[in-house]
């Protein structure tokens, strides 16, 4: 197996990025993880995916390694970091491995500083029109029609932000376990050592209600909604793109997966990953490595990309 590295990366703007490097040959894949993880959790990918990629896993702004001294907000803070650490190591002509939040990063990234992406994945990604975060009723349910819009919003949410920003302040581990276990991990579940690692890591993140208010923001489509008016990003899309989502994904659900693809069109391609939810590198890793690498390993694509 080839080494992995563990490094650092100093950016003009003052924070730190940590990052792990896998060695490999010329094929150069940045991957990027989503909310609650950090490039910890791509380890199964890291030892597992074929010797010819050389493999980048970055630490986002408060996550893992990564310092934390400016709060984010917006997922284009995430992306703006993404482009001064790829120059600061001097990383070009890669492709971008974007899980969940990280989905929403790449998609940021890509749009906005084109040249330096050559394919992009995304794994159970967030839609380009964002992921929406409710209120409650009188009743203290889910309210479908009360999208919150405000970052105050989200930091007092009683269902999500306030449970698990407290298991994080607490240490409470079984909690934390417990929503992933409901959520994510429903099929299989990491090996004991291996979640003890990844909870120990979900701990390190610091900026839960940033991630979720940039997350509900997040809108690069041409259609407005309530919280955030559409960018057009999405236009600027121009690489071979494959979208990836498991037929049993409780995070992402069908619907944020149909607002992606109609929004992409033509530039990408869809494949289910059978018998997965949100983690297809814990449910069914190996499926999970021949699609990425069937895809990064093509000459060209098999959809029309429009220039």
């Amino acid at each position: 197996m080839k080494k992995i590295l563990f490094k650092e990366a100093l950016l003009p703007n003052g924070e730190k990025l940590t990052y792990r490097e896998r060695e490999g040959g010329e094929k150069k894949v940045l991957l990027i993880h989503g909310n609650m993880t950090s490039s910890k959790h791509w380890d199964l990918v890291l030892e597992n995916m074929d010797e010819s990629f050389n493999l980048f896993a970055v630490d986002l702004r408060g996550f893992g390694g990564s310092s934390y001294l400016e709060p984010i907000q917006s997922i284009k803070d995430f992306s703006d970091d993404v482009k001064l650490f790829v120059d600061e190591i001097g990383l070009k002509d890669f492709s971008i491995v974007g899980w969940s939040t990280g989905g929403a990063v790449g998609m940021q990234f890509v749009a906005d500083y084109p040249g330096y992406c050559e394919k992009l994945v995304l794994l159970a990604s967030a839609s380009t029109r964002g992921y929406p975060f409710y209120g409650t009723d009188s009743t203290g349910q889910v309210d479908l029609h009360n999208r919150i819009q405000s970052y105050e919003g989200i930091k007092n949410d009683t269902i999500r932000t306030i449970p698990i920003q407290g298991a994080y302040d607490s240490g409470n581990r079984d909690l934390l376990k417990a929503i992933w276990n409901s959520l994510i991990y429903t099929k299989n579940q990491p090996q004991p050592e291996k979640y003890e690692e990844y909870v120990d890591d979900m701990i390190t993140q610091r900026n839960l209600a940033e991630v979720y208010h940039a997350l509900n923001t997040f809108n690069i489509s041409n259609e407005d909604h309530c919280a955030a008016g559409g960018t057009g990003g999405v236009n600027k899309l121009n690489i071979p793109i494959l979208v990836l989502r498991g037929d049993r994904d409780l995070v992402i659900s069908e619907q944020m997966n149909k607002e992606l693809l109609s929004d992409l069109g033509e530039k990408a391609k869809f494949i289910e990953l059978k018998d997965c939810g949100h983690s297809p590198l814990v449910d069914d890793l190996t499926q999970l490595l021949n699609s990425m690498s069937e895809f990064l390993n093509s000459r060209g694509v098999e959809v029309e990309v429009k220039g």
